[in-house]
């Protein structure tokens, strides 16, 4: 949610802003809607008054003996009572109103965020890792995977498109991505795990800027509930609506948990393979921080994710996200796009966000800096560290043999029981 008082205070740089996000200026009609409730809010607030006034004038007359007084104010309380509903409903409009138009514009970008229209204007940070060379042609997972557990099929059958069963030792890998990525995540970068739910309520949703606009991005239960798209969802409104303790940030938290996304935005994207799943598994990292302190925590956050790469010997490369390329709700973006040998192409495995006050605006989560009696609202951050599915894919296609065959990396000796490789079906 943006700050209604910084824009009354500066509309042209509010507009500015959205303009390098390719977005429409928006601050006349914010700031109509803005005077037309304050003037609605004002007389409701006088006609209150007055009414208040009226009936201690009322007992006053009636002291006095002057019943056409008496009567006369009572008159006038009356009406005021009959006009007050449509007072109360007009302002209840007005604010709902109000609120909706601030809460499906984008979040405006960091000075620092190049100008772009799409992914084609991102800037390369850095590069880690040298892409292998193979002695045969390197394949991409979805031919590789299915000799190995990587069952399209029969998801298919039972579930429709964009779902997968996994079996035997691949499953088993699956599974110990995630556990060594938690792993990584709380004991070397001081994350606390959580288990949170993956069913929320409307509040949750929009509190992390979900709704109203991406409501078809996700799936929703038949009782009102959605499943969360990420973690994200459900560990920043784990502080909703609360005021912290400055002793308490900065707050970073995280969650290995199923995440559901209809990509109803990405028809014909990433149809063939494990890339865009509509469950998937994801290790989510979220930072409630003060807001001084939200840079660099966002360089931390996004480094964090990077040793996950980095201790899977998986070639990437870190991107800064144009403003046409930024999610809805994020003042500045970091990408990790893995090496796919497979596809001779970078693939985003990370996106690691700073989204500054605005979701915390939205939740109306605040803390009370040491010695102010006046709260202010936190920064929150949410990254990927990773995403399960796509580190499958990496490791697969990077640790692809010859004979079909995929080697374990060392990292993850510890969780796989022995199994140093997982072997196609014979």
């Amino acid at each position: 949610m943006h700050d209604l008082k910084s824009i009354r205070e500066n509309p042209q740089a509010f507009d500015a802003a959205l303009a390098r996000r390719a977005v429409e200026p928006a601050s006349g009609d914010i700031l109509t809607l803005d005077q037309e409730r304050r003037a609605v809010t004002t007389q409701l607030q006088n006609a209150q008054a007055r009414r208040k006034d009226a009936s201690k004038a009322i007992g006053q007359a009636m002291g006095q003996g002057d019943t056409d007084k008496a009567e006369a104010l009572k008159a006038e309380v009356a009406q005021i009572k009959a006009d007050m509903p449509a007072l109360e409903e007009r302002d209840r409009e007005l604010a709902a109103k109000l609120e909706m138009t601030l809460a499906t514009i984008p979040n405006l970008p960091f000075d620092d965020v190049p100008e772009g229209a799409d992914e084609s204007d991102n800037v390369e940070i850095s590069r880690w890792g040298s892409p292998r060379d193979f002695a045969f042609e390197a394949l991409e997972h979805a031919d590789i995977g299915p000799a190995l557990g990587m069952d399209f099929e029969t998801a298919t059958r039972m579930s429709g498109a964009r779902f997968t069963f996994l079996r035997g030792d691949m499953a088993r890998l699956h599974r110990a991505l995630g556990q060594f990525m938690l792993d990584q995540q709380t004991r070397e970068n001081g994350y606390t795990e959580c288990n949170p739910p993956v069913l929320v309520k409307d509040e949750a949703m929009f509190g992390t800027d979900k709704l109203p606009k991406f409501a078809e991005d996700s799936f929703r239960t038949t009782n009102g509930h959605w499943l969360i798209p990420t973690a994200e969802v459900s560990l920043t409104s784990s502080v909703m609506g609360d005021i912290l303790d400055d002793s308490a940030l900065p707050m970073r938290l995280t969650a290995l948990t199923q995440c559901f996304r209809s990509e109803a935005g990405s028809a014909g994207k990433d149809t063939r393979g494990f890339i865009r799943q509509h469950q998937f598994e994801k290790c989510e990292l979220v930072s409630i921080v003060r807001p001084e302190d939200s840079h660099a925590e966002h360089e931390r956050m996004t480094a964090a994710a990077e040793g996950i790469l980095q201790a899977l010997d998986l070639p990437y490369r870190k991107m800064l996200l144009c403003t046409g390329d930024m999610g809805f709700g994020a003042r500045k973006t970091y990408d990790l796009e893995v090496w796919l040998p497979g596809q001779s192409a970078y693939r985003e495995i990370s996106s690691c966000s700073n989204t500054g006050d605005f979701q915390a605006r939205r939740m109306n989560t605040r803390y009370r800096p040491d010695g102010e009696k006046k709260t202010a609202f936190v920064h929150t951050l949410n990254g990927s560290g990773l995403a399960v599915g796509r580190t499958l894919v990496a490791v697969i296609e990077n640790y692809q043999q010859e004979d079909g065959s995929v080697l374990v990396p060392e990292a993850l000796a510890p969780y796989m029981g022995g199994v140093t490789k997982v072997i196609p079906a014979s």
